[in-house]
């Protein structure tokens, strides 16, 4: 006999989890695809944050090209892109100075004219709008939590359970978790899927696959003076504060709206010092003589962190299995070098779409695996992207201006129609929890103290992100082994996790019986960074109960 409490079941032609970009556009291409042939297909996307776009962060300069073929009429129909690229600038920055690269000696693909700056966050609003407008299904505050396979095939997903408590009790408010069927499942979770991450050693997804590299985007969303907002201008930067060993940069993206500023730095994850913080060096960004300016006497907004797919072409996973296909960032479709993906992320989720329709149409019950998709893929512009600059993130390992240099030339040579001469594929050896080098052999950084002005504390940042997660819930980053950070992280790394988490999720505590590891989980933006960095590959991050997390307005 068991306990186990009944799950309520609802069966669709097709379910999504993620109302991302890949998400959505997966979803609306299936409906549009139903409308324009006279077949039905029942779509339904789960989101696990409290609305759509509530947990989207992203710099955000698009390449409009997805957008196009999916919604024609996206400006008559009020899709928020409504700031396109005026002035595109790059900048070299030293301790105390910067140097402009001319426009004209950056290869083609770097130029963004003809993109648009936006909240990435509203665009998702706005697609969820159109989606539902098709018929399709949402439900926001409903995290996936298990994924259902049933003869080696995923029938679909489960929601989590409701009202648990920190010890696994049942509360007056438990809810058992649904079971939401389909023939065809789709994973749409972004970089570092829980579900996607389990799915990867189930179906041996990434045999053959380079590791997935990953970068740790950290975004401000300001409201500054009106003499320093430039609506349309693009500011890229790269150098300082980062060391030469340490691959990474910034954006500012001046929007229209609200004379508001978009700024962000991404830290590469596969760094090697345990004693750098990412958060910290964000903060250390802003106060450089050519950023300052742009940020004194104006107002922070919003804050927040996410890690980004960096290892392009060569650390794609096989992108189906029996029953389901992986789209977007679960997979890693982000051109590094152009700091772009959400176009990619919305052509293949539109691709799977196209595969899933045609094999429901043609009697499917979902056991035919949609080999049309990957195959699809290889044949679009989106696996052209990613073929031009595949060679620019490995060549980072030769040092960030090296590694830049060599990329540049790739990138020029493929612009220029002579990518043969690069014909192979470089590959990515290290995932990044691989490099850290050990505490004792590492340079420690003096971080100042925050001004208040233009630097602040990881606390104050959070509070700007609008997380909530209930606080009497299981924690959801969870150990596979409790001791490990005091035992063999603390004395090999200085236990990297307090610093590399931008939210301060973790600490070492000091007591008198000695350091005890904290896990502050009420705190946590779900960026994914402690599942990718830990050295020891201890901790893993689980969704807790859905609507939790950050709530990102306009970010």
């Amino acid at each position: 006999m068991t306990d186990s409490p009944v799950r309520e079941r609802m069966d669709y032609d097709v379910v999504i989890v993620g109302a991302g970009p890949s998400g959505l556009s997966a979803a609306i291409r299936l409906k549009q695809l139903a409308a324009e042939q006279g077949h039905e297909v029942s779509v339904c996307v789960l989101e696990k944050g409290s609305e759509v776009g509530a947990h989207i962060l992203s710099g955000a300069v698009i390449d409009p090209i997805a957008i196009n073929e999916l919604i024609p009429d996206w400006k008559e129909k009020g899709a928020p892109l409504t700031t396109p690229v005026t002035d595109d600038r790059f900048l070299v920055l030293t301790a105390g100075g910067s140097l402009r690269i001319p426009n004209l000696l950056l290869p083609p693909l770097m130029n963004n004219h003809g993109n648009y700056i936006v909240s990435l966050g509203n665009v998702c609003r706005w697609l969820g709008q159109q989606a539902e407008a098709l018929g399709v299904e949402i439900y926001p505050g409903f995290a996936a939590a298990e994924t259902l396979i049933e003869d080696g095939k995923v029938v679909g997903v489960a929601t989590g359970d409701m009202g648990i408590g920190k010890k696994g009790e049942k509360k007056g408010t438990f809810a058992p978790g649904m079971e939401l069927r389909g023939k065809y499942t789709f994973f749409a979770e972004g970089a570092r899927g829980s579900l996607t991450k389990s799915l990867f050693k189930v179906f041996n997804l990434r045999a053959g696959a380079d590791p997935q590299k990953f970068g740790l985007g950290l975004k401000e969303l300001w409201q500054v003076t009106p003499e320093q907002h430039h609506p349309g201008r693009v500011v890229h930067s790269m150098g300082w504060p980062l060391d030469s060993k340490t691959g990474g940069g910034s954006f500012l993206y001046h929007l229209a709206e609200d004379r508001q500023v978009a700024v962000g730095f991404v830290v590469h994850l596969d760094y090697q010092n345990p004693h750098l913080a990412p958060f910290e060096e964000f903060q250390r960004f802003k106060t450089h003589p050519a950023i300052r300016p742009t940020f004194e006497g104006g107002k922070r907004l919003s804050y927040g962190a996410r890690a980004i797919n960096e290892g392009g072409l060569q650390s794609i996973p096989a992108l189906v299995f029996p029953g389901g296909a992986l789209i977007g960032c679960a997979a890693g479709f982000v051109n590094l070098p152009r700091i772009k993906g959400t176009h990619n992320a919305m052509k293949t989720g539109m691709l799977a779409a196209e595969a899933a329709f045609a094999a429901l149409k043609g009697g499917s019950a979902g056991g035919e695996m949609l080999s049309a998709y990957p195959e699809a893929f290889k044949q679009s512009w989106a696996w052209r992207d990613l073929h031009k600059v595949r060679n620019v993130k490995p060549a980072l390992k030769r040092g960030m201006w090296l590694g830049t240099a060599l990329g540049g030339v790739h990138m020029w040579l493929n612009d220029l129609g002579l990518g043969w001469l690069v014909p192979g594929t470089t590959r990515h050896a290290k995932a990044d929890h691989e490099t850290l080098m050990l505490a004792k052999d590492a340079p420690k950084i003096a971080y100042p103290k925050p001004d208040g002005v233009v630097s602040f504390d990881r606390l104050s940042s959070v509070f700007l992100s609008n997380t909530n997660h209930e606080e009497d819930q299981p924690v959801h980053l969870r150990l596979r082994d409790p001791a490990l950070p005091i035992r063999d992280n603390l004395p090999a790394f200085d236990e990297p996790a307090q610093r590399y988490c931008p939210a301060g999720v973790y600490e070492v505590v000091n007591e008198a019986a000695g350091p005890r590891f904290q896990i502050n989980a009420q705190n946590c933006v779900h960026c994914k960074t402690c599942d990718i960095k830990d050295p020891a590959q201890n901790i893993d991050w689980a969704v807790p109960e859905g609507g939790g997390g950050p709530n990102y307005p306009n970010m």
